[in-house]
């Protein structure tokens, strides 16, 4: 599968000829100021949570492409309200079959309010399955004993999880999570955005390197096939 890298939490994969977007937060974003979301055509558009900096660009390349919002029922009926038709409600545990694979809406640890100040809905994850793979997009989580049901029902190709610390887990915690995923390809996200997230990525490697693992750091608006 083809992995592009759009900044903090947003990435793009092209799944069975379909485009997934996760996360949207890119025009706010000053270090992906170079990529021009104009240019962007998904058919999905992912939405772990309601924190502005994981949907700002949203609602605008919905409206331009017609796109489809998958998220928790709550940001999918805030979408409607701005006049969005094509979204698909979720919950926790529950899984859809779209036109390109099975999602599955899992537990994320953390908080969820809109740019608004409307109520967000609980804080999720998504775990795809396709003919050709299976990945985790973790959103914004805390390391929890949840991730060890995913191998349960998914075995796991590569995972996307968040590395930043502060508001997420850090590398040490993201280590542990890709044991209890049985996952150990890990695209990292949710870091360098704001100071309080910055990391070292060679340190960060090193880590993940020495328990026999790879850390994936795509550089900005660059792709990686995973």
């Amino acid at each position: 599968m083809k992995v592009t890298y759009f900044g903090h939490a947003c990435v793009q994969v092209e799944v069975n000829g379909k485009t997934i977007l996760f996360d949207p937060f890119i025009t706010p974003n000053e270090l992906a100021k170079d990529v021009d979301v104009e240019e962007l055509s998904p058919d999905y558009i992912l939405i772990s949570h309601g924190h502005e900096d994981h949907l700002a660009d949203a609602e605008a390349i919905a409206k331009r492409t017609g796109a489809t919002i998958v998220s928790n029922f709550e940001i999918t009926t805030w979408f409607q309200q701005k006049g969005i038709e094509n979204v698909h409600p979720m919950n926790h545990g529950g899984a859809w079959s779209f036109d390109f694979g099975k999602v599955k809406l899992v537990k994320a640890v953390h908080s969820s309010t809109l740019p608004d100040g409307t109520n967000g809905g609980n804080p999720g994850g998504f775990v795809i399955e396709s003919e050709e793979g299976n990945f985790y997009f973790a959103g914004d989580t805390a390391l929890t004993m949840d991730m060890k049901l995913i191998p349960m029902f998914t075995k796991l190709d590569f995972a996307l999880l968040p590395i930043g610390d502060n508001f997420t887990m850090g590398v040490e915690e993201a280590i542990v999570a890709s044991d209890f995923i049985e996952c150990n390809t890990i695209v990292g996200m949710h870091f360098d955005t704001f100071g309080y997230i910055v990391i070292d990525h060679d340190k960060a490697k090193e880590a993940f390197s020495n328990k026999n693992k790879e850390l994936v750091l795509i550089e900005i608006g660059k792709t990686k096939n995973i």
